[in-house]
């Protein structure tokens, strides 16, 4: 019994000094999109994990979101995603910013690298997390081309001077596409979302322009097909956008690199990231540390 009781203190007072550990040097990770929605599609729940524990959490969309929509646009659409953006970052727990810079219109000009590059070391980040630039949206390939370029520029006093240079160097990641040239996605880490996979479905329903409007219309779903009531919109998309895990022999020895005592029968879902070869590269011991949900 006294063995009993001594393992459930160790264990309720590790959880405490873990949760302090992490309110008082909370790890701050910024991910960037090129539209509202994109990093809570990509990251949302892992994004959540990291509020969960007491770190900080920035989503960085680089345009407005201005031109997605079949009806909308322009000044009054900007605003629309500003508020969406807004509402999915308090389901997340998380803060979010969105640029004014153009739907459709994104480049990867030097004014656009210096507001990437001053957001990153504002943040003092940690982790870096961008889209990787090969997709079928140019807007998301120069979103990719903009946060390698600051990859390394995030420590030079020179560039960018207005915003003091950070001291380190963060770790940048991919989030995960599915697109195969001119190289496919490297699944280098997977962090298990089950526990609030339904947090991020809520996050991404609260981008009701796109996630029930736009991306439908696009997409060819006809307008009866969606949902109206909150229950049936959420239950939708769940299905659609958190499809199961497919246990391939990558996924499974992936699962067990990273969470060895899991079997991949209890899980469902999962978020991958890939490490890029710029900015800081961590070895599996400080991985852990940046990812303290694999501990």
């Amino acid at each position: 019994m006294k063995k009993l009781i001594l393992s459930i203190f160790l264990l309720c007072t590790g959880g405490i000094l873990s949760a302090q550990n992490s309110q008082n040097n909370p790890l701050k990770i910024i991910a960037f999109g090129a539209h509202p929605d994109d990093c809570d599609a990509k990251f949302g729940g892992t994004a959540a994990l990291y509020a969960q524990m007491g770190h900080k959490v920035k989503f960085v969309s680089l345009t407005n979101g201005d031109a997605g929509h079949q009806s909308e646009g322009g000044g009054f659409l900007g605003k629309r995603r500003r508020a969406e953006a807004k509402k999915a970052g308090k389901i997340l727990n998380i803060t979010y910013d969105v640029l004014d810079n153009h739907d459709g219109e994104l480049m990867p000009t030097l004014q656009v690298r210096h507001q990437v590059i001053r957001k990153i070391r504002e943040w003092d980040a940690d982790i870096v997390l961008g889209l990787r630039p090969n997709d079928y949206h140019p807007d998301h390939r120069n979103a990719g081309i903009i946060v390698q370029d600051a990859a390394y520029l995030v420590i030079v006093p020179n560039v960018t001077p207005d915003t003091p240079p950070l001291k380190k160097n963060p770790v940048f990641l991919y989030m995960k596409d599915n697109f195969k040239k001119p190289t496919p996605f490297s699944k280098d880490i997977a962090i298990i979302i089950d526990t609030v996979v339904d947090q991020k479905i809520k996050a991404l329903a609260a981008h009701s322009s796109q996630m029930f409007e736009w991306l439908p219309w696009v997409s060819g779903v006809e307008k009866k097909e969606i949902p109206t009531n909150e229950i049936d919109r959420l239950a939708w998309l769940k299905k659609k956008y958190s499809t199961q895990i497919i246990w391939s022999e990558e996924n499974i020895a992936l699962l067990k690199k990273w969470y060895p005592k899991v079997k991949n029968t209890s899980v469902k879902y999962l978020e991958f990231f890939e490490i890029c070869e710029y900015g800081k590269q961590p070895n599996t011991s400080e991985i852990k540390k940046l990812f303290p949900m694999l501990k």
